[in-house]
């Protein structure tokens, strides 16, 4: 564990807290390659839990899991051209290996969509043989300026879901399928309230006909995109010959989609959730959800504790708990309860002599609230009760700070006002790219999505006095 020094207060440096939990609480740190991060084991542990969830959620709609090559030929990614347009910036290329110049240069991948189509080309030959619903748990290489630990970095795990289909009908399904598992995810799991809806053109995936994504709003005010749905419509079939004999017997073209999230959620956890004395994580996704703290003061009490947190800890486990007994004798409790919560550990249990003696051990939360006693006995229930309680009340504070600030602008100058505050902003939108990179350009503040549902104008663009055609959601964002 780091050192003791404080961390930085949110009001004083948002962005130097968020950097020191990262660091102190071991869930990254910077490698020698400018851009890259190391994941620590305990950070690596959250993406496992997340990997885990959505990897069954996936399973249970029909997917299965591949891998594909980390290196695609420089031809696949000129061959549709939105995609090259869109990612050839970001693009690594490796000209030689083995000491030789290559004949064809080599890019690192930056997403998968050209490789898969040139491999569903070869698998599918007839109607019968669709849907076909891959889903790849990778590492891909975007060149980016401006890195921060887990929220953007050169390299980055996530996962990436590929698609394809019969008629755009059962396309544009999935799309709207995985959006919602996206969403249901990101609610049940992570304690994080979203709002769900279509990208603007300008903000679109590369080569997709329409995207559509999850955003979320951190403490700061700054939205975070955490998950998007792409509906791919028939480019990549184009660029790659995905032909299939249909129903009717002749050739036609697949249909295809691929949607995906990054550990950016590992950033979108600390955002949302933690405060000044360090992490705070939904117990449905920590890697420890019960810390077990033993305390002794003389030698002869130190065996019979450790051995109630022992058999404690075993009934917490029975109980489906992850669990662990901090019984470290080189270091005072205050130290180890200092050092759980910075950690982000949900629950800590503490047990010495006298409870020993009484059968009984003490509940204290993570996120507030006043030390519970409670029977051993009854110990394994009412933990698993609080750890409800505590991911209800994660959501419940996000979903408040959300509505909170989330307002509506009639006009540029209320606008431009509201922006400065931070949050969602709803605001009448004429449809057109120039009012939109006005906006982008005077305010830093970009449409995040046109909402599911909310999206109905209600009077003139506040930017042009146009007819609006959008209520779209703006804000500043990671």
């Amino acid at each position: 564990m780091a050192d003791d020094k404080k961390i930085t207060r949110r009001a004083e440096d948002y962005s130097g807290w968020y950097q020191d939990i990262v660091l102190r609480a071991e869930l990254g740190d910077y490698s020698p390659v400018k851009g890259c991060m190391v994941f620590r084991p305990r950070g690596y542990a959250i993406w496992e839990h997340i990997q885990a969830d959505l990897d069954r959620r996936f399973k249970e709609t029909g997917h299965q899991n591949a891998y594909f090559p980390l290196l695609i030929p420089e031809s696949f990614m000129r061959k549709e051209a939105e995609h090259v347009k869109g990612f050839a910036p970001e693009c690594a290329v490796v000209t030689h290996g083995g000491g030789a110049l290559l004949e064809e240069p080599l890019m690192i991948r930056p997403t998968s969509e050209t490789i898969i189509g040139h491999m569903f080309a070869k698998w599918v030959e007839s109607y019968r043989d669709l849907p076909l619903l891959i889903n790849q748990w990778c590492n891909v290489l975007r060149w980016e300026m401006r890195t921060r630990l887990f929220l953007r970095t050169t390299e980055f795990l996530w996962q990436e879901g590929h698609t394809l289909h019969e008629t755009h009908e059962e396309a544009r399904e999935e799309v709207l399928r995985m959006l919602g598992v996206y969403k249901a995810f990101a609610e049940e799991m992570l304690a994080l309230p979203v709002i769900q809806g279509r990208k603007t053109e300008s903000e679109r995936f590369a080569g997709a006909l329409e995207t559509l994504c999850i955003e979320a709003l951190m403490q700061d005010g700054k939205a975070l995109q955490c998950g998007t749905s792409h509906d791919l419509g028939q480019n990549f079939a184009k660029a790659f010959d995905v032909e299939f004999t249909g129903r009717d017997g002749g050739r036609q073209l697949g249909w295809s989609t691929s949607w995906g999230v990054s550990t950016r959620l590992i950033g979108a956890i600390i955002m949302a959730h933690s405060d000044d004395q360090g992490l705070v994580l939904p117990p449905r996704i920590a890697p420890e959800q019960v810390v077990i703290v033993p305390i002794w003061k003389k030698d002869e009490e130190q065996r019979p504790v450790c051995e109630e947190a022992r058999r404690l800890e075993a009934a917490l486990r029975g109980r489906g708990l992850s669990v662990h007994v901090d019984d470290r004798d080189q270091y005072k409790p205050g130290y180890k309860f200092n050092e759980w919560e910075l950690c982000g550990v949900p629950l800590r249990v503490e047990i010495g002599p006298r409870d020993v003696q009484a059968g009984q051990c003490v509940l204290k939360r993570r996120t507030g609230g006043d030390k519970e006693s409670v029977p051993v006995a009854g110990a394994p229930e009412r933990a698993a009760a609080v750890l409800e309680e505590i991911q209800d009340a994660l959501y419940a504070a996000a979903l408040k700070l959300r509505e909170a600030n989330t307002r509506h602008a009639g006009t540029y100058a209320e606008f431009k006002e509201l922006i400065e505050q931070g949050g969602f902003i709803r605001a009448n939108w004429d449809g057109t790219a120039e009012t939109e990179e006005k906006v982008k350009a005077e305010t830093k503040a970009t449409i995040r999505c046109l909402e599911d549902g909310r999206s109905d104008p209600t009077g003139p663009c506040m930017v042009s006095g146009r007819p609006g055609k959008h209520l779209a959601t703006f804000a500043r964002a990671y």
